[in-house]
Parts: C-alpha cells; sequence; structure tokens
C-alpha cells in the first residue's frame, strides 16, 4: 500500500513496545513466577494457566501490570491447589512493584521520530493500559512534550478508534497509527478507513498475535522506527 501523506494531518502513536520498551518485563516476569511455583508444575504448565487467567480476567481488571499481578496471585492458588503461601504471595506481588518501577528504555530512533514529525503533523499518543502506570511511564519517558494529546484507552478495538476520533474531530482520512501490534495498532485503523505502519517488536504477548501477519496491501510494515521518518521525508521529497 503506498500512503499518500498529503492527506495525512494527524499521527498517532502507539506507547508500549512502539516508544519503550514493555513486553520483555513481561516475559521477565512470567519467568521468575513459574520458578517460585516449579514445585506444583511445569514452566510450560504454569505459563498456560496463567495466559487463561489473564484472558478470563480482562473485562475485570483490563490490561496493565496490576492486572497481570492479581492473575498472577489466582493463578498461584489454583495451580497449588490453595497450598501457596503467603511469602510466595508476597514474592509474586513484588515481581510487579519491580516491573512497575522499571526505568522507561526508549527504543532507538524514538524521539529523534517524534521531534521531527511533530513540527509537521499533530501528534497523539493512543496507548491501553492502566493510567496511572501509563502516565507514570510518560513522564519518565521525557516524551510528552512531542503529543497534542494523549489517551489511554480501555481496548483497541475499531469501535474504540472510532469513538476517540469521533470525539477529537479527526477525519479517519487523515488519520495515520504507527504501532508494534497487528491486532490493536493496525488492522482496527485500516478496518475504518485510516492508515498505518506496522513496526514489530522483538516479543509478542500471545494475546497480540494474528494468524495470518502477512502484509495483505492495506498497511506498510517496516523494521524499525527510524524507517518510518525516511519514508515520510521521502514523499516529502517526490511531491
Amino acid at each position: 500500500m503506498e500512503i499518500n501523506y498529503q492527506e495525512i494531518k494527524i499521527i498517532g502513536f502507539d506507547a508500549d513496545d512502539t516508544l519503550w520498551v514493555n513486553e520483555t518485563y513481561f516475559r521477565d516476569a512470567e519467568h521468575e513466577f513459574a520458578k517460585l511455583l516449579s514445585s506444583y508444575e511445569t514452566e510450560n504448565k504454569i505459563d498456560q494457566e496463567l495466559f487463561k487467567m489473564e484472558m478470563q480476567n480482562l473485562e475485570t481488571y483490563g490490561y496493565g501490570i496490576k492486572g497481570f499481578m492479581l492473575s498472577m496471585i489466582e493463578s498461584a492458588i489454583d495451580l497449588s491447589n490453595n497450598k501457596v503461601n503467603n511469602a510466595t504471595i508476597s514474592k509474586i506481588l513484588n515481581l510487579g512493584k519491580e516491573m512497575i518501577n522499571k526505568p522507561v528504555e526508549l527504543l532507538d530512533g524514538v524521539e529523534e521520530v517524534l521531534q521531527a514529525l511533530s513540527q509537521k503533523y499533530r501528534v497523539i499518543l493512543l496507548t491501553k493500559g492502566d493510567l496511572l502506570d501509563q502516565e507514570r511511564k510518560l513522564e519518565k519517558s521525557g516524551l510528552s512534550k512531542y503529543f497534542h494529546h494523549i489517551e489511554v484507552l480501555s481496548d483497541k478495538k475499531e469501535e474504540n478508534y472510532k469513538n476517540l476520533l469521533d470525539h477529537l474531530e479527526i477525519d479517519v482520512k487523515e488519520f495515520l497509527m504507527i504501532g508494534n501490534s497487528l491486532k490493536s495498532d493496525v488492522l482496527p485503523l485500516v478496518n475504518i478507513g485510516a492508515k498505518a505502519i506496522h513496526v514489530p517488536f522483538h516479543t509478542t504477548w500471545v494475546h497480540e498475535m494474528v494468524k495470518n501477519e502477512e502484509d495483505n496491501g492495506t498497511y506498510i510494515k517496516v523494521e524499525k522506527i527510524k524507517d518510518v521518518l525516511q519514508l515520510m521525508e521521502m514523499e516529502e521529497v517526490h511531491r
């Protein structure tokens, strides 16, 4: 798909694993969680049961570290048949707190891209997860100065995007979304008529995977976020 950048006026960015590292910390915590419960089950079984618990709890807790912590605790109770002790529960809580207190590690080229694009377009941040945690990460990142608007969504489905774009009075034809998740940042946007660029991260949560990851011509895929800037600069040259 070729994007006519002359039509684009607003660019939306995802946050986790698009601007900064996130999923890596969840993988590390899952590994530590499995070690804590190794006397009850294998790591593979523990991972499977934790994921099932997370899916069951999404509508109740939503996305983010806090919901992940609660799902770990519930999984520990179930996997141990109610035998898990208070010391282990405390260690599980500490795993979550350590995740919350992680430094924000910007991905290579992020600030360079935001700085350049914010001078030519309205740039907004569209992320999902726990509001307090996302606000904390944004403050630590030092990137808030580049965004005209910041929105933490409960989910990233077509309806969520439609409602937000309507609320912000953004014409869908003038909107471009950039993110690492096909399921959350790309496909819902192209399905409602917007443009999207997929910037994959090396680690993807199972819940964010889609069966067919091939580019079917409805979006652009780049290897790294710096490539976005190169694409748009090339378009400027050809105007």
